[in-house]
């Protein structure tokens, strides 16, 4: 089964594709959808949508995993973040493929155990579990695949698409 991790943002998108053969993860690819500062939220939003369209065209993932916004302080941010989420979101609705949405805390705890892990120990596990030589960068993309070893980690497609 072959994942497409998202970690939402209106300035920068990370994106991880995992893909899973019996207990083996293999990476295939990750990185991030950027937009330029002072760009109108609709062409940021387009930019989004249209690159991750392209991804799933490229890659072809069963499902996708989708980080939940949390946000404590700054509800502007939230904001902005929730519109780049439902641009990933309809991206791969469009496309028929199952979202299973992640907090913050499940994908910490799915990939490190502990649910308060630091974003080091995220980015130190997702190099060891997907056996790459060196910490994936940047952090939005490392995020992504942390995204998306927790949705393969979450069960078999047919979970994915109840959950």
């Amino acid at each position: 089964m072959r994942v497409l991790g998202l970690d939402p943002g209106t300035a920068t998108t990370g994106y991880g594709i995992v893909e899973q053969h019996g207990s083996r993860l293999h990476h295939i690819d990750h990185g991030v959808i950027t937009t330029p500062p002072h760009t109108p939220f609709e062409t940021r939003l387009t930019t989004i949508y249209d690159e991750t369209r392209a991804l799933i065209a490229q890659h072809k993932p069963d499902a996708v995993g989708l980080e939940k916004i949390y946000f404590k302080q700054n509800v502007t941010t939230g904001i902005t973040v929730a519109q780049a989420r439902g641009v990933l979101a309809l991206a791969a609705a469009q496309s028929t493929l199952p979202i299973r949405e992640l907090s913050p805390m499940d994908v910490k705890k799915g990939v490190v155990g502990y649910g308060k892990a630091t974003k080091k120990q995220v980015q130190e596990m997702v190099k060891v579990l997907l056996n790459l030589e060196a910490m994936p960068k940047p952090d939005d993309a490392a995020d992504a695949l942390a995204i998306a070893i927790c949705t393969l980690h979450a069960g078999r497609l047919g979970d994915i698409m109840q959950a």
